[in-house]
């Protein structure tokens, strides 16, 4: 078992008493209140997952709410997932973020210079869900809503280590084995065959270690989308509106936060919902897109890399070169284990990722801002109670 210390504390699972860690986490909430937040797509009520997610978090007493943003097409859709999540005994808010009243709330705010209608997708579902969380919580938990193996104590995990007096750290960023141990197979793709191999490139290409990319390959798995942070941090960063989220929130995280009140928890074994590699428009390779124009807008803020059509030929050698590379390891660690593993597809993966090195690039130097939702003070600053009146559309629509 690795219980290597670096950069970033790790919390590894040895040997934790979930009885007495759950008991902790309900004991420090009475004063530090706890909220959770799931994204999810009117899609997901459909998946097995969702069920038990509900089944789980009915076990968690110590949280005081739970906001779930959700992107449905029509009131018809939200009142279908209000219905499914009926039986949740714990305080929920479940909040149509892209319906008439939000809609109206959001056009009104283009009057105090701010147009947040044009941004789209997870990013501001979970921008309009921090608005709330933030002012009735010390700690905020983000998860999504496709997890199988999910149990109640994946947000105790997250929130102890903000809420425990004796640790208080701010952030805390969840990591996981992606291998389905009843199919045997790998998965983590975005990971394993894109962001991990592009850092490795980006250090050859630059000819040293960005801070920010140090940053990131301190992380055992920086893209996940479990995480928690302080109300107060919540309220101080810039969100990516599209896939680009959970790059977006670690650079916000390197920009406001020093290293020692940062931590990563290990999660255990996960299992949820496989995106298809997809195109331009959805899926992995959407992903990778996103994440991709997103690390080159914070390395030209933060490390001022200067990215060219030149480098970005470069960089998409070198890539290929390194994931291909992983692929051989992954392999030798797939075969070891006795996991199926396809090469072939994997390989075929990274073809598809390649392409993104340059398309996304280009796309990113066309347009290179524009594409961060403000922060929530910035928001407060143009409107002082814009939260409260958020807060007051989803309370009206819930008792509907």
């Amino acid at each position: 078992m690795d219980i290597k210390q670096e950069e970033i504390t790790t919390l590894h699972e040895l040997c934790i008493d979930k009885k007495k860690l759950i008991k902790s986490v309900s004991d420090a909430a009475v004063e530090r209140p706890v909220s959770i937040i799931m994204p999810m797509l009117y899609s997901e009520i459909k998946n097995d997952a969702l069920g038990n997610i509900s089944k789980q978090l009915n076990k968690c007493n110590y949280v005081k709410e739970i906001v779930i943003p959700l992107a449905a097409k029509n009131e018809k859709e939200f009142k279908q997932v209000k219905r499914f999540f009926s039986d949740l005994k714990i305080p929920k808010l479940i909040m149509w973020c892209n319906g008439p009243k939000i809609s109206k709330l959001l056009n009104e705010l283009k009057d105090d210079g701010l147009n947040l209608l044009k941004y789209r997708g997870k990013g501001r579902d979970v921008w309009l869900a921090i608005g709330i969380a933030s002012l009735r919580s010390y700690a905020i938990a983000l998860h999504d809503a496709d997890i199988r193996s999910y149990s109640e104590v994946i947000p105790a995990k997250l929130v102890y280590p903000l809420i425990e007096p004796e640790l208080d750290f701010k952030f805390n960023k969840g990591f996981y084995a992606r291998v389905n141990l009843e199919k045997n197979i790998m998965y983590g793709r975005v990971f394993r065959l894109f962001l991990h191999p592009l850092l490795r490139s980006l250090v050859y290409e630059i000819g040293s270690e960005p801070d920010f990319v140090r940053f990131l390959r301190s992380f055992r798995y920086p893209i996940s989308g479990e995480f928690a942070l302080t109300s107060d941090l919540a309220l101080d960063v810039d969100l990516p509106g599209d896939w680009g989220l959970e790059i977006g929130i670690m650079a916000e995280m390197y920009r406001n936060v020093t290293h020692k009140r940062i931590c990563q928890t290990d999660l255990g074994f996960y299992e949820h919902k496989h995106q298809r590699i997809g195109n331009e428009e959805k899926g992995l390779t959407k992903m990778t897109s996103d994440i991709l124009k997103t690390l080159l807008r914070v390395l030209i803020e933060e490390d001022h890399i200067q990215i060219s059509k030149e480098f970005l030929i470069s960089l998409r050698v070198l890539y290929q070169r390194n994931a291909q590379d992983c692929i051989r390891k992954y392999h030798a660690d797939a075969h070891f284990n006795s996991l199926k593993y396809d090469r072939h597809m994997e390989e075929t993966m990274v073809e598809k990722f390649s392409q993104q090195i340059m398309e996304a690039g280009i796309k990113y130097m066309r347009k290179p801002v524009g594409t961060r939702i403000p922060d929530w003070l910035r928001t407060i600053s143009a409107r002082k109670k814009i939260r409260e009146q958020l807060l007051d559309i989803v309370i009206a629509d819930n008792e509907v």
